[in-house]
């Protein structure tokens, strides 16, 4: 059984703090699990916390991207927060825009980012 990264519910917004060094198996359970909890929760904001992380491989990179996309679908306007340069770097390197993906420095600007998103209204992609 692998560990299971936690997603936390803040008025409208899920909050995932990914805490350790993502395997593939836990980034696919991660992408189950928060769509499980968009449906459940009606949530409308997702913030995914990596600022704990050092590296990023293109396959997490690629599930970033795909879990943003997902949580669109089914409205809900995804931020990722707390980049660290070198991750930021690897990203560009592989090749990795993260198109899509609304990025933050920090956990109060993506709130931010997440206000200002829905003020927009939708957004075609």
């Amino acid at each position: 059984m692998t560990d299971r990264v936690p997603i936390l519910k803040i008025g409208d917004v899920l909050l995932v703090s990914i805490q350790v060094d993502l395997e593939d198996q836990m980034v696919m359970d991660l992408q189950e699990d928060l769509s499980q909890r968009i449906v459940d929760t009606g949530a409308n904001g997702v913030v995914i916390d990596i600022s704990a992380l050092e590296i990023v491989d293109s396959f997490v990179g690629r599930m970033l991207a795909t879990i943003a996309a997902i949580s669109r679908v089914l409205d809900a306007e995804t931020v990722v927060v707390g980049m660290r340069p070198a991750v930021a770097m690897t990203l560009v390197e592989l090749g990795l825009s993260l198109g899509g993906v609304r990025t933050a420095l920090n956990l109060e600007q993506g709130l931010g980012a997440l206000r200002r998103a829905r003020a927009e209204g939708p957004v075609r992609r």
